[in-house]
């Protein structure tokens, strides 16, 4: 409390400045710190029901609140304004074409939604752009301040206690202008908070009856695990949902009420009042979805049955259902993880937006700039057309420093669009990229290039062994005792390295595997390719990418994958484009995320040596060939200094039965890094 008073500013508790709105929701997230880290960093497992809204609310930054709401409900209004005053307001809207487009909807009957609106952040912003629509029209501050609350803002949140601070912070607005707010039975707003319906009575149930009886069961099934799908619960057909409302409404419970009826009717009511909310088309959709994927049973069921295509994290499933709760011509904008638009577990969904919606704006943050989250950010706003205009895109990954500085180059910008961070691209380029990667930072001649052939029509690329078990199956080169037949040198990726080396490990292979084909949890994949010469590389790597040739025949594992071709001189052409510059730079927008999976490197443009001149390949051969021998002679020349038996520091404890990892210091004095301090192989 003593830090709240003195170090936070008075000022950003001034109500006529917004700032007490960023200071609850800060201090609500502070206080979900130890059950949120539990739930994502400690138990490792799948989040609990539970465990949900811990695990999920983070708080929106401020800024990136006025970007989202700038660019869909500011923008919204604009293109059917044209002579509006609020541009002027709207300090975040990126720079752009605003198309005009003739609308004679009315202010009151603008709806703007956040169906997991957490604290209530977007709304209470929202609220602000709105009031200074209804000052354009005419309205008071007094009645405008009502018709928001009542008429154009609406939200939803499976978290009872961040619902209610979000009620609560939207309320405040109201009263800031209207002194009728604080009356519940005057004003009515349309924030609510999922419950489950397992509690409604059997004899509730049996009470229904008529027409809509079967709906109202219904919509009761649908919502038992409420709290736990929240917004993603998906009706299957059209509910009159008046008819339902009046149908429960005119159910005659007793005073004694011995069977619950009355509670049972009061969460049907509520649930029918959220299912009009979830089923009802909006203008605008603002939010910051959950982030999960690490569903329990019931949740992982659900989501693979409703959004297959979209089931690699709950966020992509907001992507895909926020676009298509909003009206036709009408924006979702979003703040979620950047992996969806370039990985693989997202292609679909990617390929569904790029084919049919349009992406009007795009923030993609600095890797770490979000230290809320451990999981790289960006803002986007989508609209809800099929493709017809450049959209605009700002690429934050070479500033550090936090969402300060994110926030500070935005609005360098907005202020000169012709600064070299802000890109304006068609989305339709990006279906010309194998996965259709939102790449909008590349190049005419990029593009062109994924019009030629790709590596893997050149190429075989492969995933190698799981063995189930590392430090039973594997040994560092050093450990062995000769000899050693059986064991066979093994590709694990490793550390950043070009062209040869990081041959450290070998496996058991003895009998044909016969120990790692019993192991439970090992995958034997690619048995035809194992022991190959062939191109290999780091899968997952805290850098840039680095390609190294097998001279000799190795197994390799999924963390090591290789590709195969028939001709050696096919080898060296090869590995000299992918340790190049011009590989690295395409696979900043085919895997950004420094996950090298095969996947991605497959997807790799590539022109066959055979197009190539002869002089110019034999250039390249010469200079590979030559780059190649100096690498195989480093690391040889480390390998072979080191001698076993004979070294004096050893000589004591060498034994023929051993399979020793050296002192730390004598292999430190070597040159090796990061070797475990001592340990006889065997012997904890």
């Amino acid at each position: 409390m003593q830090h709240l008073i003195n170090d936070i500013d008075e000022v950003d508790f001034d109500v006529t400045r917004g700032g007490q709105v960023e200071i609850i929701g800060w201090l609500y997230q502070y206080y979900n710190t130890e059950p949120h880290d539990y739930a994502v960093n400690i138990t490792g497992g799948a989040v609990t029901k539970n465990e949900i809204p811990a695990a999920t609310q983070l708080f929106t930054t401020d800024w990136v609140v006025r970007y989202m709401v700038d660019n869909s409900l500011g923008k919204y209004w604009l293109e059917r304004h044209p002579n509006s005053d609020l541009k002027s307001n709207l300090d975040y809207l990126l720079p752009g074409e605003i198309q005009t487009v003739d609308s004679s909807e009315n202010l009151e009957d603008m709806r703007l939604i956040d169906n997991a609106m957490g604290s209530g952040h977007i709304l209470v912003y929202a609220f602000d752009v709105f009031m200074k629509m209804y000052a354009e029209q005419g309205y008071s501050s007094r009645d405008a301040a009502l018709s928001i609350v009542q008429n154009n803002l609406y939200g939803l949140e499976i978290d009872k206690r961040a619902y209610q601070l979000a009620y609560f912070a939207l309320m405040m607005k109201a009263r800031q202008y209207n002194r009728r707010a604080l009356q519940p039975e005057k004003v009515k707003l349309n924030v609510h908070v999922f419950e489950d319906t397992d509690t409604v009575s059997p004899e509730f149930l049996d009470a229904l009856s008529g027409e809509y009886a079967d709906d109202i069961k219904q919509i009761i099934e649908l919502f038992s695990n409420a709290r736990e799908l929240g917004s993603i619960i998906k009706f299957d057909k059209t509910f009159n949902w008046t008819k339902l409302r009046e149908n429960v409404e005119d159910m005659h419970t007793d005073a004694l009420d011995i069977f619950g009826m009355n509670q049972s009717k009061k969460i049907v009511l509520k649930v029918l009042t959220i299912g009009e909310i979830m089923s009802t088309k909006y203008d605008v959709a603002v939010t910051n979805p959950p982030y999960l994927n690490k569903f329990d049973p019931d949740m992982k069921k659900y989501v693979k049955k409703n959004y297959a295509d979209y089931s690699g994290d709950l966020f992509s499933v907001f992507i895909f259902n926020n676009i298509n709760l909003v009206k036709i011509g009408g924006y979702a904008a979003y703040m979620t993880p950047f992996v969806w638009m370039f990985i693989k577990t997202y292609e679909k969904l990617r390929s569904y937006l790029v084919a049919n919606k349009e992406i009007s704006s795009l923030i993609q943050m600095e890797y770490s700039a979000f230290e809320e989250a451990t999981v790289p950010i960006n803002t986007f706003v989508l609209k809800n057309v099929p493709n017809g205009s450049n959209g605009t895109y700002i690429k934050l990954s070479a500033f550090k420093g936090g969402m300060n500085v994110q926030r500070d180059k935005v609005l360098e910008a907005i202020a000169n669009p012709d600064i070299d961070y802000l890109y304006r691209t068609n989305q339709a380029n990006f279906k010309k990229i194998p996965g259709s990667p939102i790449a909008y930072w590349a190049t005419k001649k990029v593009f062109k290039s994924f019009e030629r052939s790709t590596l893997d029509e050149h190429f075989k690329g492969k995933e190698g062994l799981g063995t189930g078990n590392n430090r039973v199956f594997l040994k560092y080169w050093f450990e062995l005792i000769l000899p050693n037949e059986g064991w066979y040198p093994y590709q694990k990726g490793g550390a950043y390295r070009k062209w040869y080396g990081n041959n450290n490990y070998y496996v058991d292979w003895r009998n044909d595997g016969r120990n790692m084909k019993a192991m439970p949890k090992s995958n034997i994949r690619n048995l035809p390719f194992q022991y190959s010469i062939g191109i290999t590389w780091s899968a997952i790597s805290s850098g840039k990418p680095s390609f190294r040739y097998t001279q000799t025949k190795y197994f390799f594992d999924s963390k090591g994958p290789m590709m195969f071709h028939v001709h050696e001189e096919s080898y060296f052409f090869a590995i000299g484009y992918l340790n190049s510059k011009v590989t690295e730079y395409f696979l900043t927008f085919l895997s950004p995320t420094l996950d090298y999976r095969l996947g991605q490197i497959q997807k790799l443009p590539f022109i066959d040596e055979e197009v190539v001149s002869r002089i110019e390949l034999q250039r390249i051969l010469t200079l590979v060939s030559q780059t190649l021998d100096t690498s195989k002679k480093e690391w040889n020349q480390y390998e072979e200094s080191i001698d076993f038996y004979k070294h004096p520091l050893l000589t004591h404890i060498a034994d023929d039965n051993l399979s020793i990892w050296y002192y730390s210091v004598v292999l430190t004095n070597l040159g090796a890094k990061n070797v475990p301090i001592f340990r006889l192989w065997g012997v904890k």
